[in-house]
């Protein structure tokens, strides 16, 4: 069973980092976050500074729990103000893995940002760094000996640069980026098809709070995600707080692709939709724990596996006039 998993883990792997680049076969090739909203200097480097103070964020996702080559994602992000809040500087490193494929990157952000109200700021963010994109293909075992597709270990540094507004006050937010906007090659070959490359991604991001009772928030949000030549992805969230400390939510993602297995053999989509839960606990003014639990919504048992997330926030540079006390996003 792992075996035949492998085989096909090989070409689903090959298309989710965008091997097979060209017009047959599209997908997602940055990493995925169902908890997106703790994640979004990531998307967006607008969002850098803007909660106020030193703030630093690690992510892990395990996803497919269990099955052997399946993709993990760590991310850390570190911002902050300066300049007397006029300027957030921002750091993210990032690892994604699935099967032998393997990116690691890191990018510094800069945002300058703009009072345009009492209690609202618009941020307008640049970012540039690179990733290293490994793929040791000679362990892939695949059904032809010959495929060229395999036939080669792929090492490339790819350098880029993204963009972003983002607009923020202590009860609601809304940001539209493209944080890569440079197309690198990632494949010296095109087995029959166009030769891969780094396809651009934009994000939408947008949220709100609503005061229920003197003990009782919800906070709405929703993703929409865009990847030139695929089909619209969206996530929306609905999150309930309580006194301020403890959250409970839960997501619904809507993100289709035409897998490589389906794309070759069936012409037809292969949905990746999901359904998940959150729980959210602010331990302190400073520390804040997060845990998602994925289930995809699908008719390929080997990915209804469920998928595991969690997340730590630590910040530093609380005040008396510094910032408002919880911070919501």
């Amino acid at each position: 069973m792992i075996r035949n998993f492998t085989r096909k883990l090989g070409k689903v792997t090959l298309l989710l980092v965008g091997i097979a680049g060209g017009s047959q076969v599209q997908a997602q090739q940055d990493h995925m976050f169902s908890q997106y909203m703790f994640n979004m200097m990531a998307m967006n480097p607008a969002y850098a500074g803007s909660r106020d103070v030193l703030s630093m964020t690690a992510l892990y996702r395990n996803q497919w729990g269990g099955i052997e080559g399946a993709p993990q994602t760590t991310t850390f992000t570190i911002d902050m103000p300066v300049n007397r809040e006029r300027i957030g500087l921002g750091l993210q490193l990032f690892n994604d893995r699935i099967g032998e494929y393997s990116t690691t990157g890191a990018y510094a952000s800069y945002a300058f940002r703009i009072k345009v109200g009492s209690r609202s700021t618009l941020g307008l963010g640049i970012q540039a760094g690179a990733s290293s994109f490994q793929a040791d293909l000679s362990k892939v075992v695949t059904d032809r000996g010959d495929d060229p597709a395999f036939a080669q270990n792929i090492s490339k540094i790819l350098p880029n640069f993204g963009t972003g507004i983002y607009l923020s006050n202590d009860k609601s937010y809304i940001g539209v980026s493209v944080p890569q906007l440079i197309k690198n090659r990632l494949t010296d070959y095109s087995y029959g098809l166009q030769k891969a490359t780094q396809r651009r991604h934009a994000y939408a991001v947008a949220g709100f709070v609503v005061r229920l009772s003197p003990v009782l928030k919800l906070k709405p949000s929703t993703l929409v995600k865009y990847v030139e030549g695929a089909p619209l992805g969206i996530d929306g969230n609905l999150n309930l707080w309580i006194a301020d400390r403890l959250s409970i939510g839960t997501s619904y993602r809507r993100n289709q692709f035409n897998s490589y297995e389906s794309a070759l053999e069936k012409g037809e989509v292969y949905k990746q939709d999901a359904i998940v839960g959150i729980v959210e606990v602010q331990l302190s003014d400073q520390l804040r724990l997060g845990y998602a639990y994925d289930k995809m919504l699908n008719k390929l048992k080997t990915f209804k596996l469920p998928s595991h997330e969690i997340m730590i926030r630590y910040e530093l540079g609380f005040g008396k006039n510094k910032i408002l006390t919880p911070r919501y996003f």
